[in-house]
């Protein structure tokens, strides 16, 4: 069900409440894809109703929908969808729903479950028209030495919600998977529906059915123009353009602080994850999807090497701190590769002397109440926040993005949200009360 261009103009620029059948966030249901069209429907010369600044998940899922629901939108970013610089251009991301012990817990839960569904159907859809395949449902282990509340608070949510797991001993895990070692393994617990996503091709993908449908896609350097009043007129594209729409949303992701540094310098923390993927023994494919889950053991986290890129077996270790995003390099210096050895030797030992075949140093963006960033820029009638992914957000990208295209349109169905999405008054280094 789409909205036609007057209604939107109306909701998008006064936030009229409105109602539309169809999804809530917490539900199962998606709207049918429509088959891949050369987007003639829309005139390409038509002033578009929103602009989005930042082509990662954030951004992209949510002008696939909005596009969905008839605006017209152009999306801005100044390297491009899937580019190596961005949080969500890294090879793959983990798509599970184990947050127990989180204030959102319940919430990511339930989102990311309905997105697992949606990963799925995605491919089942554009898998007929060639897109490549995305989710690999590869199954989850998460390993410790013995029970912790947050096993016990992640059963208790998956219990609530009916979601299907299993608790597994020490010597059924042997059995099912003998290449992990015994080191720390006390105790399992396996989410057999989480998986794992080929984020860069997935971002790809997005944005080539978003502009096969309609959307445009500009490369650009983005900053605020003109402004009357409570009002943004237009942003200014590098070189020397500018760009006009009745609505703005800035899906930065850890650009936040460089493009609003006094509103978000110090409400946001950018940190850089580190990522490794290893060679498998030749003809060996007991590390190899779908022999292996994604596993998480205390401080790390991977998962197998998936065979239609065969990058390698995937070691996700703490990173470093903060750099700029524009000139930070993204491969990751020797000095930190010992701690990915050692995580081979205590849970993967047949990997211990494998080669690395890659690495990738990737930029996260946490808020500060440590949920995602959907609201208005306080200065702003017509300017919209989204981010702060706590590097949680990719995994939910296909609800994620429906809900703040129908939160930004007016056509929000789960107001009971909005207070948790809001961008906090607290900053980074103030005491809590």
């Amino acid at each position: 069900m789409g909205v036609d261009r007057r209604t939107f103009l109306k909701a998008a620029t006064t936030g009229a409440g409105m109602s539309l059948a169809g999804f809530t966030p917490t539900s199962g249901e998606i709207h049918s894809p429509q088959p891949l069209n050369d987007g003639s429907h829309k005139s390409e010369q038509a002033a578009p109703d929103v602009v989005i600044v930042g082509a990662g998940n954030f951004g992209m899922w949510t002008a696939f929908y909005l596009t969905r629901l008839g605006a017209n939108v152009t999306v801005v970013d100044k390297y491009g969808p899937a580019n190596s610089r961005s949080t969500s251009g890294g090879e793959t991301r983990g798509v599970r729903s184990s947050y127990g012990g989180q204030s959102t817990g319940l919430l990511w839960n339930r989102w990311a479950n309905e997105a697992m569904k949606r990963w799925t159907l995605w491919d089942e859809e554009w898998g007929r028209q060639l897109l490549p395949k995305l989710f690999f449902n590869t199954g989850d282990l998460i390993v410790r030495p013995r029970m912790v509340s947050y096993l016990e608070d992640t059963m208790a949510d998956w219990d609530t919600l009916g979601v299907p797991y299993e608790l597994i001993t020490p010597d059924e895990i042997r059995y099912r998977w003998p290449v992990i070692g015994p080191e720390g393994v006390g105790v399992g617990l396996y989410e057999p529906g989480a998986g794992v996503v080929r984020a860069r091709r997935a971002i790809e993908s997005v944005a080539e059915v978003f502009r096969k449908e309609g959307g445009q896609v500009t490369i650009a350097a983005a900053e605020m123009g003109a402004r009357e009043g409570r009002q943004l007129n237009e942003l200014n594209l590098d070189p020397g353009e500018q760009i006009s729409a009745a609505t703005y949303i800035f899906a930065c992701g850890p650009w936040f602080p460089k493009v609003f540094p006094e509103l978000m310098g110090q409400r946001l923390r950018i940190s850089m994850g580190h990522t490794f993927y290893f060679a498998t023994p030749p003809g060996d494919n007991r590390y190899s999807y779908p022999n292996l889950p994604s596993y998480g053991f205390p401080g790390v986290t991977g998962w197998p090497a998936l065979g239609r890129d065969h990058r390698g077996f995937r070691v996700r270790t703490g990173g470093r701190g903060a750099e700029d995003p524009d000139l930070s390099d993204r491969w990751i210096p020797e000095e930190y590769h010992a701690r990915p050895r050692q995580v081979l030797a205590d849970h993967f030992p047949g990997l211990v002397d494998q080669p690395i075949n890659e690495t990738r140093a990737c930029h996260y963006e946490s808020s500060v109440s440590r949920n995602f960033i959907i609201d208005k820029h306080p200065d702003f009638d017509n300017v919209w926040l989204a981010g702060g992914g706590s590097a949680e957000s990719f995994k939910q990208g296909p609800v994620l993005g429906e809900y703040i295209a129908r939160r930004v349109m007016g056509l929000d169905n789960a107001p009971e949200l909005t207070e948790g999405f809001r961008l906090s008054e607290e900053e980074f280094g103030q005491p809590r009360p």
